[in-house]
């Protein structure tokens, strides 16, 4: 089979895994607190990630120097506290929303951290494109019908907290781009998950009573979240991506917002009212478009004599500039 298709259905499964994640968390709050599930998925998400990286060390023969391998044991450590610190805020803020918020609504929430990247880059100097503005206004409508009910007249505490965790996720996003050309990206992921672990387990301690009973019951959706989740739609994602499109790649894993409702539907039996599906559809759709690149236009020839003009008259300026200054 074509690797550009074997890398699509690897995408596809990353989204279903990823959207019935939020089955998983909201199933997990009836055996143990947020902390202690983020705590006790992150240990089994590092430890899933292990072998793959002992397996990635066996096929690719090592052939760093020392002074290589010490700059890259350091940026790895840098890349770790630093992802794993965003990654710990928002897991955090997501999980302890999975006790008031639907797994479908905090799906779609969720999934405007994808809005939220460009959105921050525009403050490090990057300018938004039109898909992206249009996108935001689209965006701001969909939360609207998924969230203002009448009753309250705005949206619950919940709704909001989610898009903090989402703003949080899209921090997280920019800072392992950052990171990402630097180190092996599944060591950062296994790091990470690590980092968010320790930071957990404080205030697992002393806001929750976790105890191994408790984790044994709440087996099936802490496995879920810690060993598929993280360990194998990681995988699945590094395989996807390594062949596919990155715009390609992000509409298809766009889809898991869609499986959170279809999990929260047909696992808890959740149900939303027409407007709210509307404003599922106007966000996935905002998701959707922001993915999306237009194809620049081939400039009139007269444009092109133009602009080679002014590339003249800017190196014309420059040397008169030198000449002042020698």
């Amino acid at each position: 089979m074509n690797k550009v298709i074997l890398s699509n259905i690897a995408l596809f499964l990353t989204a279903l895994i990823w959207g019935v994640s939020f089955v998983a968390q909201k199933a997990g709050m009836d055996y143990v607190g947020p902390f202690s599930f983020n705590f006790i998925r992150s240990v089994l998400g590092g430890l899933s990630l292990i072998p793959v990286i002992f397996i990635a060390k066996i096929i690719q023969k090592d052939t760093r120097t020392k002074e290589v391998k010490h700059e890259q044991h350091v940026n790895l450590a840098k890349a770790g506290i630093s992802c794993g610190t965003a990654l710990f805020i928002a897991m955090s803020i997501q999980q302890y929303c999975m006790l008031g918020a639907s797994a479908g609504k905090a799906g779609f929430i969720s999934a405007l951290y994808i809005i939220y990247v460009p959105l921050i880059s525009m403050f490090f100097g990057q300018k938004l494109t039109k898909t992206v503005k249009i996108s935001v206004g689209i965006a701001l409508i969909g939360l609207y019908l998924l969230c203002v009910k009448p009753d309250t007249g705005g949206f619950s505490f919940y709704d909001g907290m989610l898009l903090i965790g989402a703003f949080f996720y899209g921090v997280h996003i920019l800072v392992v781009n950052h990171f990402s050309g630097k180190v092996n990206a599944t060591k950062i992921s296994c790091l990470q998950f690590f980092v968010v672990a320790i930071l957990s387990l404080p205030l697992m301690l002393i806001f929750e009573e976790p105890t191994l009973s408790k984790f044994i019951a709440g087996y099936i959706p802490i496995l879920y979240a810690g060993v598929l989740t993280c360990g194998v739609a990681y995988t699945l994602q590094i395989f996807g991506q390594k062949y596919t499109q990155p715009t390609v790649a992000s509409l298809i894993l766009c889809l898991e917002s869609v499986f959170a409702v279809l999990g929260g539907c047909t696992i808890l039996h959740e149900t939303m009212t027409p407007k709210e599906i509307f404003g599922c559809i106007f966000m996935i759709s905002a998701v959707i478009l922001s993915q999306t690149k237009g194809h620049p236009k081939l400039a009139p020839q007269n444009q092109i004599q133009d602009i080679e003009q002014e590339k003249t008259n800017i190196k014309i300026s420059n040397q008169e500039v030198e000449n002042v200054y020698k």
